[in-house]
């Protein structure tokens, strides 16, 4: 019965992991997307944002079950927890990767993103996409070291976006308000995917060590992750 239990919750993790993959398969296509004009594209991301909130819904549903029936204790208790806050983290990453694509749909058939300005978006892009790939893979081998390393990733979202801001504070910035808010929201969601990206994988550090690592600037693991981010539509709660 016991070893019945402990596969059920290989199998919460084996979901986890499975969902991140589903999330850097959505970024990368909403940033497509963004880039071509592609609106069937787009619309494929913004639909598919249900099934993982519905794939999300139903670890939750396998959590809640195990901790009634169970008693979990120790590890056990931290593991089921961590899954939770997870969830939520990568619900929260479908989202963002939403709100994406549904800039793009808002300005086809034009595309959102001027040429020039293609390069920065498209890292950007590719390292959010990079950061979600590297929470699967910290979940699946829930490495402590490869966690930390996500870190130094996170450094250079950072950067790209300072980089970003930069470009639209410049007296020569040449787009207007509208590409400016666009670019703006867009720096912000890669952002926060990247922010939810290494709150997974201090979670998994929180699994294994029974510690909350400390973030930089000294906060505890994924202290503000839930912070609101504004949707397309200018509200704070990202809702479709």
């Amino acid at each position: 019965m016991r070893d019945t239990y402990h596969e059920q919750l290989d199998d919460i993790l084996a979901e986890l992991e499975r969902m991140t993959r589903t999330v850097s398969t959505a970024v990368r296509r909403s940033t497509t997307a963004l880039l071509t004009a592609d609106i069937r594209q787009a619309e494929e991301v913004i639909a598919a944002d249900i099934q993982l909130d519905a794939a999300g819904e139903g670890v939750e549903e396998k959590v809640f079950e195990l901790m009634a029936r169970q008693s979990p204790v120790a590890n056990e208790l931290r593991m089921l927890v961590a899954a939770l806050r997870m969830v939520a983290d990568l619900e929260r990453m479908g989202d963002l990767a939403a709100h994406v694509s549904k800039i793009a749909r808002l300005r086809y058939p034009a595309s959102a993103i001027p040429a020039e300005l293609h390069p920065v978006i498209e890292e950007m892009g590719g390292v959010a996409g990079r950061m979600v790939d590297g929470a699967g893979d910290v979940i699946k081998s829930r490495d402590v070291e490869a966690a930390a390393k996500l870190e130094a990733v996170d450094d250079e979202m950072d950067k790209l976006r300072s980089n970003q801001f930069r470009l639209m504070m410049d007296d020569s910035w040449p787009h207007g308000v509208e590409v400016a808010v666009d670019i703006a929201l867009l720096g912000r969601y890669y952002e926060r995917i990247a922010d939810h990206a290494v709150s997974m994988a201090r979670r998994v550090v929180y699994l294994v060590t029974g510690e909350l690592p400390v973030a930089i600037g000294g906060t505890a693991a994924g202290s503000g992750a839930g912070a609101s981010t504004p949707g397309p539509n200018g509200n704070g709660n990202g809702s479709h």
